[in-house]
């Protein structure tokens, strides 16, 4: 789940509005976020979504969210042009109510959007529709607020909006007051120029008229739009799809002097056109490229290489092109590749939030005195669940084992013969079945060793014992590591993270190797969505058919530059396993009752896949009901 605000917010909603704005940007380094409200900023490369969603029902948040990303992705990204924006913040500051003259403009701007948008997608009538009405619904709201709490600009913005907003040219607002309802009587000729606005300069006109119209009122108090554009002084290009599409400026300035009498060069303009960048009063070119990055030269400009006989052959090779029978240069490209990795290069192997984690192993050691004392006492106590739940196990095994399958077409024949005078096709034949083979099974068990198990690790333990000797005497393989990420050691492009091996899958079996997991305490911060992508990556190399990951944990992921995203992070990497054949479970452990939110927030990091614990205390309770439900799936 995504914190923003202090709100919970859907994680899967979250996902599908990054995604959204991905495929409609065509910018796969576009980040969705929510903000306070909805603004595309290409400086720090993100969209925002308003908070204003965050407090309606589903059935109107998601196309509320939706609507802020169509309205950012393909309205103001495309069709938003920036020296108009530009001119309009310029000629504002000389008026003395900008905040209200910024959300005019993005009020008014947005409506054309929307007609494009709609236009141009169909689709997205529906969820335009919603957005409407729920604005209708809160504005209709906040014009008797205002009025009662005399905040006559206030006042005005929502009439404005209900006018531009109503279903006929002369809705009536009754709880309005008398001389906001003469002031928006006299801006309707200007408000009604919004239906026939074609472009940015057509918007900022209006909005300047009617900024300037309006004299003896104080600013608006409350921001309910904010810019659509976020650091509009640093853009040099038409609109931001162009600085989007735009690269880096030149990085050397040396000059190379050419022989213009041995250069030539043709000056044509090849002509395209696309709906997205129609253009009437420009020219469309082909093939035109500015040069921003290489060496200068005296050139004249335009200049263009003359085709050889050698290029057609050459196009040729290139698309028949097959492995070559020299020397194979793959293998030290891989070994390059894996080199960059651990020398600190990029790789989003375990997600783009975790680019700077590397992981660090450590060793579990010889357990001490204390530790097998401790660990007997914990073997003693959850004794009675480790028989009880063996015993079911067994049970359920050897039922399996001795219960023949029955009407068959061939095989031993049955004492039941009725069937050969009553069938048409009598099924009268019976088989035993062979003795079960061994669970086709492996487990990881991850613990969460953050600080803020502090009060919790010893009884975790005690659970996790549990789990360790059922599947030490049923021979199921299995793990047990703790992770951590160490704060104290973090720097900027260096985050490590411990992997604290307590058991491996070899040595889990081991009757000396128990009292290790009394080694697990609690350590720093948790980046839990690069361990689980790690453990997921042991277990697919695992054999075995059936694969379970089990994730005890206390809450919401916490560790550098990763507390707003860590939620969705991990809920990606629990996903991504699971498409891989890997069954994860939370498994929450609290201190006492269970809170709605966290309940929420393992809801929306593992689904269904989840076991809420209200305190340590009763972790066999819920871990022996847990086990017996995962095993009776393998017999």
């Amino acid at each position: 789940m995504h914190v923003f605000n202090d709100a919970r917010v859907d994680t899967n909603l979250f996902l599908q509005l990054q995604d959204l704005s991905t495929v409609l940007s065509g910018d796969v380094d576009l980040k969705f976020d929510y903000n306070y409200g909805s603004l595309i900023d290409l400086v720090d490369y993100k969209l925002t979504a308003s908070s204003f969603w965050d407090n309606t029902n589903p059935s109107i948040k998601e196309p509320g969210l939706k609507t802020d990303v169509y309205l950012r992705a393909l309205g103001t990204l495309r069709h938003s042009t920036i020296p108009e924006m530009k001119n309009f913040v310029d000629s504002i500051a000389e008026f003395d109510l900008p905040k209200f003259a910024n959300q005019l403009f993005a009020l008014l701007e947005d409506l054309r959007l929307e007609e494009i948008i709609k236009h141009d997608r169909p689709g997205t009538v529906r969820a335009f529709s919603v957005r409407r009405k729920a604005y209708q619904h809160y504005f209709g709201t906040q014009l008797v607020v205002n009025a009662n709490r005399n905040f006559p600009l206030d006042e005005l913005f929502c009439l404005i909006y209900l006018q531009l907003a109503a279903d006929n040219p002369d809705p009536s607002f009754p709880k309005a007051t008398t001389s906001q309802i003469q002031q928006l009587d006299e801006l309707k000729p200007l408000l009604f120029q919004v239906f026939e606005a074609r472009s940015t300069l057509d918007t900022t006109r209006i909005a300047e008229q009617i900024v300037f119209r309006l004299t003896g009122y104080k600013d608006t108090l409350n921001e309910y739009f904010v810019f659509p554009v976020s650091h509009i002084e640093r853009y040099e290009k038409n609109t931001l799809f162009d600085e989007l599409t735009r690269t880096d400026p030149l990085t050397n300035c040396d000059f190379e002097e050419v022989d213009q009498d041995e250069s030539e060069y043709f000056d044509q303009e090849f002509s395209t056109w696309h709906r997205e960048n129609k253009n009437e009063n420009r020219k469309q070119n082909f093939l035109q490229f500015e040069l921003e990055q290489g060496t200068k030269t005296s050139i004249l400009g335009g200049g263009a290489r003359e085709t050889e006989d050698g290029d057609q052959a050459m196009a040729s090779i290139q698309s028949a092109s097959g492995q070559s029978k020299q020397n194979d240069y793959s293998e030290m490209e891989a070994l390059e590749k894996e080199e960059t990795s651990r020398n600190g290069g990029q790789s989003d192997e375990f997600g783009e939030e975790n680019k700077h984690a590397v992981k660090i192993d450590k060793p579990a050691t010889d357990p001490t005195k204390d530790d097998m004392e401790t660990y007997q006492n914990f073997v003693s106590e959850i004794e009675p669940y480790k028989r009880k739940l063996a015993k079911t196990i067994e049970k359920t095994i050897e039922h399996k084992k001795n219960q023949p399958r029955q009407d068959l077409v061939f095989g031993r024949l049955s004492k039941k013969l009725l069937p050969i005078v009553l069938d048409e096709n009598p099924r009268v034949f019976y088989k035993k079945n062979e003795d079960s083979k061994e669970f086709d099974a492996v487990f990881t068990l991850l613990v969460d060793c953050s600080a803020s198990m502090h009060n919790k690790m010893n009884e975790t333990k005690r659970g996790i014992v549990l789990f360790h000797e059922v599947l030490k005497y049923l021979k199921i393989p299995h793990s047990i590591v703790g992770f951590w990420e160490d704060a104290n050691e973090v720097k900027k492009d260096y985050q490590p993270n411990y992997l604290h091996r307590i058991h491996s899958f070899s040595d889990s079996f081991y009757e000396q190797n128990g009292p290790k997991i009394m080694q697990l305490e609690p350590e720093e911060d948790n980046r839990d969505g690069f361990s689980i992508r790690v453990m997921t990556k042991e277990l697919i190399e695992r054999r075995e058919k059936n694969k379970f990951l089990l994730v005890f944990s206390d809450g919401e992921p916490a560790a550098a530059n990763y507390d707003q995203n860590g939620v969705v992070d991990t809920n990606l990497a629990v996903t991504e396993a699971r498409k891989k054949g890997i069954s994860v479970i939370g498994m929450f452990l609290a201190n006492g009752e269970i809170q709605e939110r966290e309940d929420l927030t393992m809801q929306n990091i593992y689904g269904k896949e989840r076991i809420m614990v209200p305190s340590v205390q009763e972790l066999p309770e819920h871990f022996a009901p847990l086990l017996k439900k995962l095993l009776l799936k393998l017999v």
